[in-house]
């Protein structure tokens, strides 16, 4: 799962909002978070737990390509319930596919998240129906993106530490 990392561009400096969304910010990379995973460890259920690993990223896929479409400017509608932000019942794709999706999406994030004149535009922000879509600037809506992400990849090294696969061969935070 090698996939191109922003923070491994050594000539780039990156700000804390693009640590947090790629690099060994307030957190482990999300890349090494997803790191040397199987399939069937991230279908695996633990009792108590309300989601899967897979279900988890999936749910991160999700919300992070509806944040980046508001950012980028297109008003996509909010889902109309909270099941929709979670993957089918067939699961929906292979592990592989869905780790490089979001990790694109993170990528894309980050990038984003470079460019202070995007951040500083007004965004539309679609919310739950029955309630007014909101404006806010785009750096906002990146950064509540990013505290998304860094919540559901807690769950995620949470997981992981309770499978016995944490951490991952290229290391991770384990104070």
């Amino acid at each position: 799962m090698e996939a191109h990392n922003v923070m491994n561009e050594p000539q780039k400096t990156m700000n804390e909002l693009q640590k947090t969304l790629i690099g060994n910010g307030v957190a482990a990379a999300p890349e090494r978070i997803l790191e040397a995973l199987d399939e069937a460890t991230t279908h695996r259920c633990l009792a108590g737990a309300p989601h899967t690993i897979y279900e988890e990223v999936w749910h991160l896929a999700f919300w992070q390509e509806i944040s980046l479409k508001w950012i980028e400017g297109d008003a996509v509608p909010f889902p109309g319930h909270a099941a929709e932000g979670f993957p089918p019942a067939d699961g929906g794709e292979p592990w592989e596919t869905l780790c490089h999706r979001f990790l694109a999406g993170t990528e894309r994030a980050a990038e984003l998240a470079g460019d202070a004149q995007k951040m500083a535009a007004r965004v539309v922000c679609p919310t739950r129906p029955g309630i007014d879509p909101r404006t806010c600037p785009a750096l906002e809506q990146m950064e509540s993106l990013a505290a998304h992400n860094t919540y559901h990849l807690g769950r995620i090294v949470l997981l992981r530490q309770i499978f016995g696969c944490w951490p991952p061969p290229a290391g991770g935070d384990t104070w």
